[in-house]
């Protein structure tokens, strides 16, 4: 477990948040604040998804990996964390950027001085690329239709539901005009917010974070994200309110989860495997990965293994 696992598990979950999308109301702009509300503690298959849903409906990122992550790996990744963070060097190029970046977005009336940047792009794009762009959309939910299709790990009732969230999702992104300046600008309004909560000065600053300061950084930015969609129409907060889990079996140390939830306006419902995990659940599918994470790890490489025992013989 390292880094980069946390931040692909932080990426599956915001992925797993747009389930919950809904396009009924807008919130308005400005970055949601981290409320350290605890997920419920996941004793029960169920319960285990209502923490995952309860993490995310309140930026709890730190509360949110715990419903990932079993507890051996979670101390494993705390202890690392500093580590991690610090296993690539940083360059003089990474902290001039961070820093001109932080400037311009923390600046005062940064808002205006950023929209009259970006205006005349997009206008630009407005005349050389909309008409373009229902013909990308499609193209996109095309492709995804395919990778839908061919997804080993869905069943076909699971592929349903994806393909008609799928799309519902099209058919928001041609209905909404993306370059609109109001909605542009409400956009800029929450990322200029969310620049400013963070208060990080310089790249340095921020790879020096513990762990539990970290994950209240990334709440501000999840909350940021929720809000800038919810300009945009999907709002994130409204569907994850609207989940309902229910355990349809149990059988020893697995268990069927049925979660409803409300999303663009319709209704959508799945199905979800877990596995029970030093007395807790987890999503099946994530246990099969650690599993396998553990068994790489465990096992040298070819080259490695070579080497080894090269050293041993001499």
């Amino acid at each position: 477990m390292n880094i980069q696992f946390a931040r692909i598990a932080f990426a599956a979950a915001v992925a797993a948040l747009a389930v919950g999308c809904s396009q009924s109301e807008n919130a308005a702009p400005g970055a949601a604040a981290t409320t350290a509300v605890p997920a419920a503690a996941p004793a029960t298959p169920d319960g285990a998804i209502t923490a995952t849903v309860t993490a995310l409906r309140h930026n709890n990122v730190s509360a949110l990996l715990e419903s990932f992550v079993p507890p051996a790996e979670l101390v494993k990744l705390k202890s690392d964390w500093n580590k991690d963070m610090n296993k690539e060097p940083v360059t003089d190029e990474d902290r001039k950027q961070f820093a001109e970046t932080m400037a311009k977005l923390t600046a005062p009336g940064a808002e205006d001085k950023l929209y009259a940047e970006i205006e005349p792009k997009l206008k630009e794009f407005d005349q050389q690329s909309a008409q373009q762009m229902p013909m990308m959309i499609a193209m996109g939910q095309g492709i995804a239709q395919s990778s839908i299709q061919q997804n080993k790990d869905l069943n076909d009732q699971q592929k349903q539901q994806v393909q008609a969230m799928l799309d519902a999702a099209a058919k928001w992104a041609q209905s909404t005009k993306f370059t609109d300046p109001t909605l542009v600008k409400g956009a800029i309004a929450v990322i200029c917010k969310a620049a400013r909560d963070l208060n990080l000065k310089s790249v340095d600053e921020a790879r020096a974070l513990t762990y539990d300061q970290a994950m209240q950084k990334a709440g501000i930015i999840l909350g940021a994200m929720k809000q800038v969609l919810a300009v945009y129409g999907l709002n994130m907060d409204k569907a994850l309110d609207s989940v309902k889990t229910e355990t349809v079996s149990t059988t020893g140390d697995t268990a069927k989860v049925k979660v409803s939830y409300v999303a663009f306006d319709q209704p959508f419902s799945t199905e979800s495997d877990l596995v029970k995990v030093d007395g807790k659940w987890y999503g099946k599918q994530a246990v099969e990965q650690w599993n396998k994470r553990q068994q790489e790890a465990a096992t040298p490489a070819p080259a490695i293994a070579a080497d080894k025992a090269t050293e041993s013989k001499g």
